[in-house]
């Protein structure tokens, strides 16, 4: 794996205590927009629930009677009161439950987009990697002592005064404390490392990596190739 990569890890006080390399294959991709873009499209896609539904003229309850005879009346020929051009008829070109936005997603293309989005923000200096985040007990208070503590470093100054999508939390393992203590603010997010996907990145405008050493073997190992992933396999 090539290191030539270097970023900063903090403390929870905003200290600098030491560096970390990064593995080039996640933060030194070539951004991609046209990639990145199928990838989200796809993804916000897939997560459409799809409720919204109009029912047609067949579907409509009533008008099997023909409102009034074929001739002779002086009014126009009808022969339902379901019709579309009638109140309480049915609706033409409404919203179907039956349409699919599903969209296929390669694995290997999810991984290059995420690594996009993972180089991205860091050459603009919206990452920063954290050695540890520990709470006491779960408190919405302590989590914005946080945000509020390492704003100090210049590349995330608005951190803690940002009022929507502020930042995206990601743990390298379950930490109860830290998700709970988050929970109540609207604009940040907490995620597993596993489970970071380039639409939640590109949603919040920062991304603090806490336990980063943990953390970069998860994603080194999410944007591997196919090949990579068969060598790693072969050789454990």
């Amino acid at each position: 794996m090539n290191t030539k990569l270097e970023a900063n890890v903090y403390s929870q006080e905003g200290k600098e205590v030491s560096k970390i390399a990064l593995p080039e294959n996640v933060f030194g991709s070539t951004w991609n927009a046209d990639l990145v873009h199928e990838v989200v499209v796809s993804m916000q896609g897939n997560a459409r629930s799809n409720t919204a539904h109009t029912k047609n003229r067949g579907e409509v309850r009533g008008g099997g009677k023909k409102p009034w005879k074929q001739k002779g009346t002086g009014r126009a020929r009808h022969g339902s009161s379901r019709s579309p051009i009638w109140v309480g008829g049915g609706v033409s070109h409404g919203p179907r439950n039956e349409r699919d936005f599903t969209r296929k997603i390669n694995k290997n293309t999810k991984a290059k987009a995420l690594a996009c989005v993972l180089s991205q923000k860091f050459s603009e200096g919206k990452i920063i990697f954290v050695d540890a985040l520990t709470f006491a007990e779960p408190k919405t208070a302590e989590a914005r002592k946080f945000l509020s503590t390492i704003s100090s470093i210049e590349s995330v100054k608005d951190i803690g005064t940002k009022r929507v999508n502020a930042a995206l939390i990601v743990l390298s393992d379950r930490n109860m404390d830290a998700e709970l203590s988050f929970r109540n603010m609207g604009n940040v997010e907490v995620m597993n490392v596993k489970d970071i996907n380039p639409v939640a990145l590109l949603t919040y405008k920062y991304v603090v990596v806490a336990k980063p050493e943990e953390s970069l073997k998860a994603l080194t190992a999410r944007v591997a190739t196919k090949t990579a992933r068969k060598a790693i396999t072969v050789k454990a």
